[in-house]
């Protein structure tokens, strides 16, 4: 089909009683990796909550990267009723996992994964206290996506995907990993999660706060207006990351960010996006996340504090 013409045919495969996926949190990446499983051919389920019961649900409009648009017929439950679950993708901000997982506690089956992609660290281990027989596995992501109304998604940039073991339990999940790259053309396991988490921290808390706090898009972080600060937002990062046992050097972490600048030049952050739709950031489970390490460590952090409260603020 040619770029930008869209199919009107709703695509609609009959379910399974218990889908392949249950993805909590409907957001802009959300519903763009709702729309990709549902493509790859793994049922989801979108698992809303309350406040959603007397909203209008459509077909789900996704534009992929290509420019083509589908009207995706993906089936909806809510929080409250689930339905069985095979394995859980919670897609929800960093601050709203917690409270969204929270009516699952004791009825969600043991042994049910759950996998976890959001921005920020800090959240997996309350999860994990949460579900003490469940396996928790953590995620990252570098994939674009914006939301432009009700239900409508597009996916603005492809990424890679990395899962890893939380717990003990979840080490006999890798072969999520494979069923994820089947929707998202690459996805791999990693034992050492932790350290891909880092490094992610690292470049939202170079990316998002100055994007957000400057309206800015990704690629505009690349010109020498703010060369100075986010080399001092790697320092500081770099240091925090040595006291945390993880190995790496400010000119890695630089070069990380700009690798990322360029390669997500016209997308805007999922922070800038937040802050322009009057949403919650995630700024306490990134920046925050640092300040409160750099803190135990004893690690002065000023330009990562000062980033944090200016977007405190704005809110």
């Amino acid at each position: 089909m040619p770029s930008g013409l869209r199919d009107n045919n709703l695509k609609n495969s009959r379910h399974p009683s218990s889908p392949h996926w249950s993805l909590l949190g409907c957001g802009a990446l959300g519903g763009v990796f709702a729309s990709l499983l549902t493509q790859s051919g793994q049922p989801t389920r979108v698992l809303l909550s309350e406040r959603h019961r007397a909203t209008l649900h459509p077909g789900i409009d996704f534009t992929s990267l290509e420019g083509h648009t589908q009207l995706l017929a993906i089936e909806r439950g809510f929080i409250d009723k689930p339905g069985p679950i095979q394995r859980l993708l919670v897609m929800t901000k960093a601050g709203q996992v917690v409270s969204a997982l929270t009516p699952l506690a004791g009825k969600l089956a043991a042994g049910v994964p759950i996998v976890l992609l959001h921005n920020g660290m800090g959240i997996a281990e309350q999860v994990v206290q949460l579900f003490p027989h469940n396996p928790v596995i953590a995620g990252v992501t570098s994939h674009g996506a914006m939301q432009n109304g009700h239900f409508v998604f597009r996916h603005t940039g492809k990424g890679e995907t990395w899962l890893g073991p939380v717990n003990d339990a979840a080490k006999a999940h890798a072969h999520l990993a494979d069923e994820l790259a089947r929707a998202l053309g690459q996805a791999g396991w990693d034992e050492q999660i932790l350290t891909r988490q880092w490094q992610k921290l690292a470049i939202n808390c170079a990316i998002n706060p100055l994007t957000a706090l400057y309206k800015l898009k990704n690629g505009e972080l690349a010109g020498p207006r703010f060369a100075d600060v986010l080399q001092q937002i790697c320092v500081e990062v770099a240091d925090v990351m040595q006291a945390e046992g993880q190995p790496t050097g400010s000119d890695e972490l630089l070069r990380r960010v700009m690798t990322v600048v360029e390669l997500t030049a016209d997308n805007y952050s999922s922070m800038y996006q937040d802050m322009e739709q009057g949403r919650e950031t995630e700024i306490e489970a990134i920046t925050g996340f640092l300040l409160g390490k750099a803190a135990t460590h004893g690690i002065a952090v000023p330009v990562n504090q000062g980033l944090y409260q200016a977007v405190k603020e704005k809110r």
